[in-house]
């Protein structure tokens, strides 16, 4: 029965699908941060704690398990998220610059 107990404790499970996984099938890969998250937790620590962002945005994340079924779906969505993230920067340049010409004029 104790070895029970312990599998249940260990029992990995995808990060994206939620399949149980076993150790050696298991691909291991840092987890998937969605661009609202990362703006999220951006203007939170902005305004809690703004000492901290180096340290949160720069510290390496710990690897999480993925089923191997799920590297494209991962790929694909973490394509989208770079996508959103690099349009909403785009967005801001746009509005800065074109504040700014306003400004002159």
């Amino acid at each position: 029965m104790p070895s029970r107990n312990n599998e249940t404790a260990t029992e990995l499970r995808c990060s994206l699908t939620g399949r149980p996984l076993t150790p050696e099938e298991a691909y291991w890969a840092p987890p998937l941060i969605t661009a609202r998250d990362l703006i999220t937790t951006f203007f939170k620590t902005l305004f809690t704690n703004p000492a901290a962002l180096g340290a949160i945005f720069l510290s390496e994340l710990p690897d999480v398990p993925y089923a191997p079924e799920a590297r494209p779906l991962l790929a694909r969505r973490r394509s989208q998220e770079q996508a959103k993230l690099l349009a909403l920067l785009l967005v801001i340049a746009i509005v800065v610059v074109g504040l700014i010409f306003w400004l002159v004029q």
